[in-house]
């Protein structure tokens, strides 16, 4: 069995405006659908970022997979690496961190690959991955103040402005109600530390059991942080990245008990390692598509055991083959406690067949179908494609778009 065709098609989907400390989500966000068939007619599908440095990078290493066999990994990482040496990273400046090209293409590419070996031995992902230790997988609400979204811009809105403490509870209300999410993550560095201190306040008492989490993307200074920790630090579960890099993360981490996680200061694993060394961050957020795959993301696993940290799991704004593999990769990983990130009930569209994945309860069952378990719409994937080409947005700029809701608005990290 062989690699025979490479298959990549990037889709625009409609996104509402999300407001953090970079700026706004435009009106689409963007992704790459990757098909690979085999030369015994096994098509394996992957789903990773769309921006213009991940799609060029997989555009310049698909070439390279004719002949791969899709069992022998180690291969895949070496034709990824003879096609991509020192290639640098996938995003644009505006953003707080960076992922390195070669591991997420390989990573891209890897998911394909595995989808091809669950499906030619009928088992599904997590099977390939050491096998599922959790039967589902549970996720919290996503929370994010928003703007109105401009009616120029395609698809519809949800909840309307939410830039008040008193508004993001009741988007958490209504989260709930729909997907029976218990636990909640606040998209923090947004509006002023006492506001925000304010809403998680509000939101401990709308739901007193709740796990409540808060991430400022480094909004604040490191004396801003320390306060905030010891008003904020009784309502936490954790505290993800409230100062921006290692050495802040550090100097805030010695003076507080308070749990710190990160997805911006720990993104490889030589990283792992200097965070250990410098006792920055108890926690470590997976995800599969920068943490060189699902195999990768399991090996973070391992090494967070190893170092006596907790893991979690990070969301970009995805699709359901993401959202698919994220609930094999984190029921193959044994001390993922925590319950994981989500953008995907901020979408109302999908390219995979029979819609949506609806969350139970707050969790969605490990699909059992082999490999990944779903299975690409072609109309749908043809509508968002066509959708790509007409929006011809090709990047994402979230500082840009705060222009146009703010005129004067000028990027800032940190902040406060």
């Amino acid at each position: 069995m062989r690699v025979r065709e490479v298959k990549l098609t990037p889709v625009a989907i409609p996104d509402v405006p999300l407001v953090n400390v970079k700026g706004v989500h435009q009106g689409v966000f963007l992704r790459t659908i990757i098909e690979i068939t085999t030369d015994d007619g096994i098509t394996g599908i992957g789903e990773t970022y769309g921006a213009a440095r991940t799609l060029n990078g997989l555009k310049a290493v698909a070439p390279a997979l004719s002949g791969l066999d899709p069992f022998h990994l180690n291969d895949l990482a070496a034709r990824v690496e003879r096609v991509l040496p020192d290639a640098g990273g996938i995003n644009s400046p505006t953003m707080l961190t960076d992922h390195r090209l070669v591991d997420v293409v390989y990573g891209a590419f890897e998911l394909a690959c595995l989808d091809i070996q669950g499906k030619k031995t009928n088992r599904p992902l997590c099977d390939l991955l050491g096998g599922a230790v959790r039967d589902k997988v549970r996720f919290g609400g996503y929370l994010f103040f928003k703007f109105i979204k401009p009616q120029d811009q395609p698809g519809n809105d949800i909840f309307g402005e939410v830039m008040t403490p008193d508004a993001l509870v009741e988007e958490a209300a209504t989260l709930a109600q729909q997907h029976g999410f218990t636990s909640f993550k606040l998209k923090g560095g947004v509006l002023e530390p006492d506001l925000e201190l304010e809403t998680m306040r509000k939101l401990r008492d709308r739901f007193p059991d709740a796990p409540l989490r808060i991430d400022p993307m480094g909004a604040w200074t490191v004396p801003t942080a320390q306060r905030m920790c010891e008003q904020m630090g009784p309502l936490l579960e954790y505290l993800e990245d409230p100062v921006r890099g290692m050495d802040a993360m550090a100097e805030l981490s010695a003076s507080t008990d308070v749990p710190l996680s990160t997805n911006l200061v720990v993104v490889q694993f030589d990283q792992v390692v200097a965070a250990i060394k410098k006792d920055a961050v108890q926690i470590v957020l997976a995800d599969h598509h920068y943490w060189r795959g699902a195999s990768g993301a399991i090996k973070l696993g391992e090494f967070c055991k190893a170092a006596d940290m907790g893991v979690s799991m990070h969301s970009n704004t995805h699709l359901g083959i993401s959202l698919a593999a994220m609930v094999h990769v984190a029921a193959a990983i044994p001390n993922l406690t925590y319950d994981c990130d989500t953008h995907y009930p901020w979408t109302e569209h999908e390219i995979i067949r029979g819609g949506k994945i609806p969350f139970h309860d707050g969790a969605i069952a490990v699909p059992d179908g082999p490999g990944i378990g779903v299975e690409i719409n072609p109309d749908a994937l043809q509508e968002y494609h066509e959708l790509y080409v007409s929006q011809a947005l090709y990047d994402r700029a979230d500082t840009d778009e705060m222009l146009k809701y703010i005129p004067d608005y000028v990027r800032k990290v940190p902040r406060w």
